[in-house]
Formats: structure tokens, sequence, C-alpha cells
């Protein structure tokens, strides 16, 4: 039901766009013609090469002509969506004025072709925003990180961590990049900082291990002076693509695990790691993807990432779905004192000012990007270093997060 729902949504989304364009001038034939000629080559190539992508795999196309396709594809069908917006609900008040004028009157005149083409004009304009904005979105944000310093204050932190710092990075989604100079550039930055610890929090990968092959040596060279730790997201366990086998799944994942450790890397499994400086102690707990929310897994295991625990004074927990703060993390830990998730992406999407936060991420997560507060315990929420999907970012730039714990 929901593919024959989604099929009917699409042709009607196509229709529309179709129909926008042919009404682009009705005053020179010639210009219409050419114009939906360019219009209907531009949508079955796209099309095509979407449906070969899709079938034979990502080795078909460049990284950069994937990255231009799905730039492309992902813009259009925005800018069609918009177009429906607008001449779908006119045409059922049209219809249903034409129905009425049959039913109770003799002369049934319908709208003006000048209203229509008013109507497709304005549409198109409309169109032509999210449109240009995606573009830019793609062209110029994709890379454009930005650096994010946030302070947490706790007075359960030991003196002796006063000023600790944490680099967290999260969803890096290898399979999506078409570029290495920028993420180098973002690596050597990170290193210039000298954090004491640098965190993952999850989604290395859209879904395969051998995303990360020809990244693996550039993310290997982050450093810390206590290392690098990580833990898993939603994506790196393959769920989401078919495979011959259980077994073909499996390697992949356990590919996946070597990369994170081949890459100096250490991964937290429903583990947890103590950091001791000059006698005092924080510890850091890491647990696979758990998510309270549309169904994601819940491969993590906190009771065991946090056995024998309770005595250390300050907790740092990495854990990839935000929603699992409020499901499990506030309501039977309270003595976790920072909780490091992604996954949201900031939806690539949305507003932030200084009078304004927000994205449509917020409609599925309360929690979705920044600083969040609870009694004693935080959650940081990053909007992610890599994307998904639409290859861009929109208001919302990927994420470089320094945290700075400091004693209250």
């Amino acid at each position: 039901m929901r593919f024959f729902a989604g099929v009917a949504i699409v042709i009607l989304i196509e229709f529309y766009g179709f129909i926008a364009i042919r009404g682009f001038s009705y005053s020179n034939s010639k210009t219409n013609k050419i114009v939906t000629g360019i219009y209907i080559a531009a949508t079955l190539l796209l099309w095509a090469a979407l449906v070969t992508n899709r079938t034979w795999g990502h080795d078909v196309f460049s990284k950069d002509a994937r990255t231009i396709i799905s730039t492309l594809f992902f813009s259009f069908t925005v800018a069609k969506l918009v177009v429906t917006l607008f001449l779908f609900p006119a045409d059922i008040v049209r219809s249903a004025r034409w129905l009425l004028q049959r039913a109770f009157l003799t002369n049934s005149s319908t709208p003006s072709a000048s209203r229509s083409m008013f109507l497709n004009k304005l549409a198109l304009m409309a169109a032509a925003v999210p449109f240009g904005s995606l573009i830019y979105g793609a062209v110029n944000n994709a890379y454009n990180y930005r650096f994010r310093k946030v302070a947490v204050l706790s007075p359960n932190l030991p003196k002796s961590f006063d000023g600790f710092t944490i680099v967290q990075l999260s969803d890096i989604h290898a399979g999506s990049f078409a570029r290495t100079h920028p993420i180098e550039n973002a690596i050597h930055q990170i290193n210039a900082l000298q954090a004491d610890l640098v965190v993952f929090t999850g989604d290395l990968v859209n879904n395969i291990a051998d995303e990360m092959d020809d990244y693996k040596k550039i993310f290997a060279r982050l450093n810390a002076r206590y290392g690098v730790m990580s833990v898993t997201g939603n994506h790196d366990y393959g769920d989401y693509i078919p495979w011959n086998s259980e077994e073909e799944k499996k390697a992949n994942f356990a590919k996946l695990i070597r990369t994170h450790r081949e890459m100096g890397w250490d991964i937290l499994m429903n583990e947890h790691r103590v950091i001791e400086k000059n006698g005092e102690k924080i510890a850091v707990l890491g647990i696979e993807n758990w998510g309270a929310k549309m169904h994601f897994p819940k491969y993590g295991k906190l009771d065991v990432a946090y056995s024998n625990m309770a005595a250390v004074p300050f907790k740092v927990l990495l854990s990839h779905d935000p929603s699992h703060w409020d499901a499990q993390v506030r309501p039977k830990y309270p003595d976790i004192d920072l909780t490091l998730s992604g996954h949201t992406h900031g939806f690539q999407f949305g507003i932030e000012s200084k009078f304004l936060k927000w994205s449509p991420a917020q409609w599925a997560y309360k929690q979705w990007a920044g600083l969040y507060k609870e009694g004693a315990q935080y959650l940081y929420v990053n909007r992610g270093f890599g994307f998904l999907g639409y290859p861009g970012r929109i208001g919302i730039l990927p994420e470089i997060t320094v945290i700075e714990l400091k004693r209250a």
C-alpha cells in the first residue's frame, strides 16, 4: 500500500511539474517547446541515473557524478513539490466550481487562460527559491564546517579535570563524500586544538564498511592526549540495504568495527573507559545504537557499559540517538552527567540565529541540535560532520563541537 501511495505522489508531482513548465509561455510557442523539451529530457535523465545507480550499485558513477545527480534530483523534486502545492489545490477548487456550475447552471464557464498562466508563473517563481537554495547548499555548505564551543559546568567534575576539552564528531557518513581536501583541512584544525579527548558518536558510513576505504587514512590522523573514542550509529549495521546472506551482513559490520580500530579509535561496544589524572577519575561510557523513536534499533546495553562505574564522580556517555536521553538515561541513570549524541543532522535544513532556532528535525526530536540541560544532567546533540541523502546543508551547517568541562 505504501509503495502505491508513493508512486501516486511521484506521478502527481511530475504531472504538475510538467504542467507548470508547459505553461511557461503562451505568447511564444517556440520558447515553450524548447523549455518543455529541456525539462522532459532533464527529468528522464535524472530518473534513469537514479534507477541505474540504485539497481547496479555505486560503481556505475563516480563520486562527483553521484553528488551532482543527487543534488539535481533532490532540488528538482523539492521544486516540483512546491509547484504541486500551488497548482493542485487550485485545480481542486476549479474542478469543484465547474461541477457546481454543471449541476446548477446552464452556462458552465472555466477559469480564464490568463489566470492559469499567472498561477503557473507564481508557482515557478516560488519553486525557484528552494531550488536555488538547495543548489547553493550543496555547492557551498556541504563541507563548510563550523567549530562550536560549549562549556559544561558540573560540581561533580574532579578539580584535576577543570578545563578538560572534548572534541566531538558525529555522523561522518563517508559514503556521501566526494571530496577529501576539506576533510583533511578539518582534521588539521581539530588536531591544532590539542584537545584532551576526541569522541565520535556514530554513523561512520551510510551502509557499507567499504565506504571508509578512501578516508580511513585521513581520519586516522585525529589525535588527542587521551586518544579517540567512538561508538556505532544506526547506519553502521547495514540494516537499510539488502544482503545476499546474514553472514555477509555480519562480515560487513565486523569490517566496520575493524576500521575503527585500524584508525586508532577505541570503539566502545557497551563498554567504559576510565581516564585518570592526578589520582582523580572520570569515566567515558559508550554504547551501541539505542533509539526510542521511529523504530530505530536498540542494540545498546547501558547497564553493561555502566557496570562498576557508580563510584566514579563524573561520567560522559556516548550514545548516537538523542532520544535515548529522555527514554532511559535521565530516568534510570541520574548520575550520568553528560550525554553526547548526533543522529538528527539538524535535518540539514533550518534557521539558527540569535532570535530563532527552527528545523523540521524538532517535529521528530525534542532535542535535535545543541546543548540541553535537565536538573544536573546535560545532553549535547551534534549537528553532524557529513550528510545523507541531500548532499548539502541549508542553515544547519556541518559541525565540530569543542566542549570544555568546567567545575562549578
